[in-house]
């Protein structure tokens, strides 16, 4: 990662982090419902077990010691059939894991990071489902870049 990126991305989390946590920590704000908090939480949970699952099936994919490049396809474990519909299931469950914090936290600043991840993610993830077209002349025809179906 160059070092030019390294204080883009700690300005980014910093500033939203501390956008979220005055809205969230602030002495009028509201919770949600014990309901709607631990289904935001359960989403969190979900999405952030299937981003690990998703990161491992794409370390497995290169043998150790090879520039081998194949085609990202699940694998044995449930979380991978999202490489079924998009080229990059690990920020599909990204953004999945931001909305259930938003969800969990019921707060506008939250939902703001969320959308501006989802951005930032989709330009990456459709720059990677085009690579992966040029690359391989069989890749899926079918699979979307980041919202199933979508886009």
């Amino acid at each position: 990662m160059p070092i030019m990126n390294l204080f883009k991305n700690c300005t980014y989390y910093w500033c939203f982090t501390a956008f979220v946590s005055y809205f969230v920590s602030h002495p009028l704000y509201t919770p949600p419902c014990t309901v709607q908090f631990y289904f935001g939480l359960g989403t969190f949970i979900f999405c952030e077990l299937g981003n690990l699952s998703i990161h491992i099936a794409l370390r497995n994919l290169r043998p150790p010691g090879t520039k081998v490049r194949r085609i990202p396809v699940p694998t044995i474990n449930p979380f991978t059939l999202l490489f079924n519909f998009v080229s990059c299931p690990n920020y599909t469950y990204e953004v999945g894991s931001w909305i259930g914090f938003t969800i969990m936290t019921s707060s506008f600043s939250a939902g703001i990071f969320t959308i501006a991840g989802l951005y930032q993610m989709a330009v990456w993830a459709l720059g990677k489902h085009r690579n992966y077209n040029k690359e391989f002349s069989d890749y899926p025809k079918y699979r979307k870049s980041i919202i199933p179906f979508l886009l």
